[in-house]
């Protein structure tokens, strides 16, 4: 099959990678020249110069395929409308949008993706919804939480003395590991139209996980705010994917999680 991945960074190349391993063909995206270069050389794929801030002819190019999984942080709902448009009249049927569970308000309880805790403010919320309902392609929106894994060592966070805020709050964390297997989970399941929270099962205090992740370093704990702030958060339930697509987290447990410098 034909996929294009918007975005070739810490999850999008390594996840590109998996899919061509998986027998399909990639279009991948960058923004650098210099990136432009390196990404020429993997088989299986094609490299475009893509900005959805500015788009240039490539862009039609790029979205020849059927699926475009989309993983960039930008939060221009002008540049985005303008891709949209470009993609009602491209080959793509199904759009994969990565974006992250910080739409949902802290609202100290458990959040999923059925209950309406999103907030309407949110930027990212508002994206999701021009995907969603747009009716010339289907979306499904993946809403990962706290990136970790490889060189995302979340021992690193904190250093320089950087304060610790909400110390007994519960964390939301996934690793790179299970972003990947999730998202060809929901390819291979064809589960487009919907919506998904990915965020490990465990959800240790940030005292607790920052603490663990220091010591992996050998390296002093941080230091954590004293205030009493702790009622301000959410817990994000993956209890939907699990049940929906069956999915096995490959790294349940982030207070199990080491990290490799890849």
């Amino acid at each position: 099959m034909n996929m294009s991945i918007l975005g070739s960074g810490w999850l999008g190349l390594p996840l590109a990678k998996e899919l061509i391993n998986l027998g399909h063909t990639i279009h991948l995206s960058t923004r650098s020249g210099d990136k432009l270069n390196v990404l020429s050389d993997m088989p299986s794929s094609t490299a475009y110069l893509i900005d959805i801030d500015n788009l240039s002819n490539e862009i039609q190019d790029f979205l020849a395929a059927e699926i475009l999984i989309i993983n960039i942080t930008s939060k221009n709902k002008d540049g985005f409308a303008k891709l949209i448009k470009q993609i009602e009249t491209s080959a793509i049927k199904n759009v994969l949008f990565i974006s992250s569970s910080s739409v949902y308000r802290s609202v100290n309880a458990v959040v999923t993706e059925d209950d309406g805790m999103e907030s309407s403010d949110s930027l990212l919320y508002q994206i999701e919804q021009m995907f969603m309902s747009n009716t010339y392609f289907k979306t499904t929106i993946l809403r990962l939480s706290g990136l970790i894994g490889y060189s995302r060592h979340p021992g690193y966070f904190f250093k320089n003395g950087k304060v610790v805020q909400q110390p007994d709050a519960p964390v939301n964390l996934i690793h790179r590991d299970d972003c990947i297997g999730i998202i060809t989970a929901i390819i291979k399941q064809a589960a487009w139209g919907d919506v998904f929270n990915g965020c490990a099962i465990s959800h240790p205090t940030k005292r607790e996980f920052y603490s663990y992740a220091r010591d992996l370093l050998n390296s002093p704990h941080p230091e954590y705010s004293n205030e009493s702030d702790s009622d301000m958060y959410k817990i994000v339930s993956s209890n939907k994917l699990i049940n929906h697509l069956g999915y096995q987290f490959i790294h349940p447990d982030v207070m199990a999680v080491t990290f490799d410098p890849i």
